[in-house]
């Protein structure tokens, strides 16, 4: 008769088995919060670039590239390389006060206004909320785009939507692709010669705003020359131009981007 097996005792849990499945549990926990994250981030990125690609596959025509040429115009300007339904885009959004076309970076987007600078921060062009936000100018600036110095604002999105590609201006040279960008408008379409880019604190005199021209704005315009990062064209700057800011966040809360342009028809 064969020798009869006693089992083994159990072990006895410890409290170090306690603690690492303690760990694992909120390991694991951590895990799917994080996985559900950056699905909803991803979903929210897709949602709003599918809006806002909708929206310019209405409204926007690029127009016959052999038709890009200087002096094509009846007056003998250059014309911009889209043209805009702004009839189609006002049946959606009444605040559109212009189309943002930067020739470096390929970026088009809608421009509206709100009645302060809070609302459109994230809100779309369709007023559904999303992180992405619209383009928009400060509400205290005239949506006719006449003041001397008008500042846009835009999310530097990581999957490099709205401004997320002003940067390149000084990370990837995108300044010797093109020295423009335009701002077309339902009565006119204006041409930008690019003269600045550079981070800047985000209480700088960069956001100064001007009731009109003059000395002060003078001696603005040469400041924000100065401040570039990056050699531009020898720009010739005065109290009678109007300018834009394209103004972006950097990852740091204290700094902003900039990328500033004069306006090449003064009237």
């Amino acid at each position: 008769m064969g020798k009869i097996k006693q089992k083994k005792p159990k072990k006895k849990k410890t409290a170090g088995d306690y603690l690492l499945l303690a760990v694992l549990v909120i390991a694991v926990g951590v895990f799917l919060f994080a996985g559900g994250n950056l699905l909803r981030i991803y979903l929210e990125y897709k949602k709003g670039v599918d809006e806002y690609k909708a929206i310019e596959e209405m409204a926007v025509k690029e127009r016959d590239p052999d038709e890009e040429q200087e002096g094509d115009g009846a007056d003998g300007e250059v014309q911009p390389p889209i043209s805009v339904d702004f009839q189609a885009l006002k049946k959606v959004n009444e605040d559109v006060i212009g189309w943002i076309y930067v020739e470096a970076l390929g970026l088009s987007y809608p421009v509206v206004k709100g009645d302060d600078n809070s609302y459109y921060l994230h809100r779309t062009y369709e007023k559904t909320y999303n992180f992405a936000g619209t383009i928009f100018i400060d509400y205290e600036n005239s949506p006719d785009w006449n003041d001397c110095n008008t500042i846009v604002y835009g999310h530097n999105m990581k999957n490099g939507t709205m401004f997320g590609q002003l940067k390149k201006y000084v990370q990837e040279d995108a300044y010797a692709k093109s020295h423009y960008f335009w701002i077309l408008t339902p009565e006119k379409n204006y041409r930008y010669e690019i003269f600045s880019a550079y981070t800047t604190a985000v209480n700088s005199n960069t956001y100064t705003l001007f009731k009109g021209p003059g000395k002060e704005f003078d001696e603005y315009v040469k400041d924000m020359k100065k401040n570039s990062e990056i050699k531009t064209e020898d720009v010739e700057l005065d109290m009678r131009d109007h300018i834009v800011t394209l103004s972006t966040c950097t990852g740091n809360d204290a700094t902003r981007f900039v990328v500033q342009g004069k306006r090449l028809d003064r009237e």
